[in-house]
């Protein structure tokens, strides 16, 4: 189950594709991208965290397209790297951090919607968020692809502007409300997927070793001795 259906994560690759192709005729390298990005998101936490969420889920929203742009820039310009990768990795865990911490400061401080619950569901969200990422992580170093699960960083983003840009503190402040608690639990389950996909893959690996570790030991047989009849006496 996704989210995000498809054919809209294509239809926004294809608005980007136009300012990616701008980006590299100027040579930007994908590493600028990915921290002008990052500043972005940091400044959209800060918005949440004023209490503006109407606001940071446009300015959010808007600057969302640096998070895809950075990666397709260096596929396109030949730069892609492994440092580069790393940094966008790390850099996507302070994005995250900053605008789940805006929200978790927005609940607590808030004087018309200040709520301890709210509160604590920010910030199970942002654990979740991290967990989610460092499944991931923990798996391919294991040699495993655990892109599987609701929730990937594509749908977070949205999740995380969209409907704050669009809503935000209508109806008491309910949907953004319901949002975040989406987000968390889907975030939750999908940590709950992946590690039960590894679970299932290494089993069945260790299975297989085994398996075939028996198969190519060699079988020594016993034998078969023919009784021999008992002598008087025994």
């Amino acid at each position: 189950m996704k989210i995000l259906p498809d054919w809209i994560k294509t239809g926004y690759l294809r608005l980007v594709d136009p300012v990616a192709d701008w980006f590299v005729k100027r040579g930007v390298h994908p590493n600028t991208i990915t921290c002008i990005g990052t500043v972005c998101t940091l400044v959209g936490g800060i918005i949440y965290g004023t209490g503006h969420i109407k606001t940071g889920g446009w300015f959010l929203g808007l600057t969302a397209l640096f998070d895809v742009l950075d990666g397709t820039v260096a596929r396109r310009s030949n730069r892609s790297s492994t440092f580069g990768a790393f940094l966008d990795s790390t850099l996507d865990r302070l994005a995250d951090g900053f605008v789940l911490g805006g929200l978790a400061v927005f609940y607590a401080t808030s004087r018309l919607h200040s709520s301890v619950p709210m509160l604590i569901v920010c910030l199970m969200g942002l654990i979740g968020a991290f967990l989610t990422s460092y499944t991931r992580a923990r798996a391919e170093a294991l040699g495993l692809d655990a892109k599987v699960g609701m929730l990937q960083r594509p749908e977070r983003v949205v999740l995380l502007s969209a409907p704050q840009a669009f809503f935000g503190l209508v109806f008491n402040g309910w949907v953004l409300a319901i949002i975040i608690v989406i987000l968390t639990v889907t975030a939750w389950i999908t940590v709950i997927q992946r590690v039960a996909y590894v679970y299932t893959a290494t089993t069945r690996a260790e299975e297989a070793e085994a398996r075939a570790d028996a198969e190519a030991r060699p079988r020594f047989w016993a034998r078969s001795r023919s009784a021999r009849p008992l002598l008087k006496g025994e």
